[in-house]
């Protein structure tokens, strides 16, 4: 299978090539926007690919067979840039997409997405953002899942979540390298398909926890 990775140069996006170039089945593609990066996405075992999410992304998905958008602004960059990324950038990646045939995306979104009024005012904009990208994958036709972990952190894997429709998360945490796991093994598995769900650190196995969501 032949899969895109946007936001590859992130962190969460290179654990999630680190992930998927272990299976042999998967051809990896990391969308990158600077040269400087293809080193980085190659040593993973992925295949860079220049493409720019504030710009047209349609030669970033020819010959691909699922995508998952794993972009995303840093807090530092405002809104205009939350907005070009977060939102219209994942738009423009699911139109594309759409376009070219391509049947399988999966979303990082965010707890919160849901109902982003209710949200604080410093993370309104970016929940906003990310909830009519949501929004718009689920009325795009594509088989989508939408992953919506709780806050991160940089701690090392524990490889065991609990995921549900909706999640009590007051104190909860996930490692982004357990959040990158659920990503790319949401590619291929069907009981994923078509869902929203929440996770954070938990007690069953990824594997297993995604099979009975």
């Amino acid at each position: 299978m032949n899969i895109l990775i946007a936001g590859a140069n992130g962190t969460t996006g290179k654990q999630i090539i680190g992930e998927l170039s272990k299976n042999p089945q998967m051809n990896v593609y990391g969308m990158i926007r600077k040269e400087e990066q293809a080193q980085t996405i190659k040593e993973l075992g992925g295949h860079p690919i220049r493409a720019d999410l504030e710009e047209n992304v349609d030669k970033a998905v020819d010959n691909m067979e699922a995508i998952i958008f794993a972009a995303g602004s840093r807090p530092k960059t405002g809104p205009d840039k939350t907005t070009a990324v977060d939102k219209n950038g994942a738009i423009k990646l699911v139109d594309a997409a759409k376009k070219k045939g391509i049947e399988r995306f999966v979303m990082l979104s965010s707890v919160g997405s849901d109902n982003p009024e209710l949200a604080q005012e410093g993370m309104r904009h970016y929940l906003e953002a990310k909830h009519d990208a949501d929004e718009h994958l689920k009325a795009s036709g594509l088989t989508y899942t939408i992953v919506r972990p709780v806050a991160l952190t940089y701690e090392q894997a524990i490889g065991k979540i609990f995921a549900g429709e909706k999640v009590d998360h007051t104190n909860k945490f996930i490692p982004r390298a357990d959040v990158a796991a659920v990503l790319a093994q949401s590619v291929t598995e069907k009981n994923t398909f078509n869902k929203t769900f929440e996770i954070f650190s938990g007690t069953l196995p990824i594997k297993e926890d995604l099979y009975n969501i």
